[in-house]
């Protein structure tokens, strides 16, 4: 069952005046990856064929992603009355697609499937947190609350059907942080790009992701503070079997904000070369 409905919100509340056209832009491409979860949950399905219990949480996981992308979608077509999001999203789909047909997962076990899936809630809990932390557009604020903690649910639900798989595949620390890892990386693979050309760019300009990708990156990443990225890296942590707080935490997430600000600055000027 949804844990709010969209209409609970108030809708009557939306300040234009605090509208960032920056934010507009990575929430216009964050509401058609939401909306996409349907196909998602086909391919979940399919890996899990024969796990009625995990078939029926990812239906309902599905089922939450939706909303949220349809929440976010209503709210950028306050903030932008001239885009459309069901438009949008129909072009996002003809231009971005996930094998439907795939019976195992591409992670090579089911257990690598379910650290992925940790991985991409560990990411969109924090950068709905971090949006929410950033924008003084009070809908918004109040949209991305209700997503971010929706998305640590969602962690929290893969991460206890991965113990259940790790008992019987039993893969090591060390094999799960290279899952973990690897998924990580594909951040800046054509999902986000895509999402963020059909959403912001006009059909008559040709796609190119690595300009796309920097599009959406320059903006998103610079919603992050160091508090954001210690609960992303203690989720990780505890994804691949160590500890989530302690020594290592804490220097890994000082690491890792690093990073994420020199990555931030190095998508911006591919961006503003790029014109975007």
């Amino acid at each position: 069952m949804k844990h709010w409905h969209i209409d609970q919100l108030n809708w009557d509340g939306f300040d234009p005046a605090h509208v960032d056209p920056d934010v507009v832009a990575i929430v216009k491409a964050a509401a058609v990856v939401e909306r996409n979860g349907v196909d998602y949950a086909v391919y979940l399905n399919r890996v899990f064929a024969d796990d009625e219990a995990f078939q029926a949480a990812a239906d309902n996981w599905a089922i939450e992603e939706v909303q949220h992308g349809d929440a976010l979608g209503r709210w950028a077509m306050l903030a932008d009355p001239a885009w459309d999001y069901p438009a949008a999203f129909e072009r996002y789909r003809s231009s971005y697609h996930i094998d439907l047909n795939a019976t195992a997962s591409v992670r090579g076990s089911r257990t690598g499937e379910l650290i992925a899936r940790c991985m991409v809630e560990t990411g969109t809990s924090s950068f709905y947190s971090a949006l929410a932390d950033a924008t003084e557009e009070p809908l918004l604020k109040a949209i991305c609350k209700q997503i971010a903690a929706d998305e640590y649910r969602h962690f929290k639900l893969f991460y206890d059907h991965m113990h259940r798989y790790l008992k019987r595949e039993r893969l090591g620390p060390w094999t799960r942080a290279r899952i973990a890892i690897g998924r990580v990386t594909e951040s800046e693979d054509d999902e986000l790009a895509s999402a963020f050309y059909t959403t912001n760019e006009s059909p008559s300009v040709p796609y190119d992701r690595r300009r796309c990708i920097a599009g959406y990156m320059s903006r998103a990443l610079r919603a992050y503070r160091q508090k954001h990225i210690d609960r992303v890296t203690g989720m990780i942590l505890k994804t691949i079997g160590f500890r989530p707080h302690g020594r290592v935490h804490a220097i890994a997430s000082k690491i890792v904000y690093a990073l994420i600000r020199q990555r931030q600055k190095s998508m911006a000027k591919v961006a503003m070369a790029a014109g975007v």
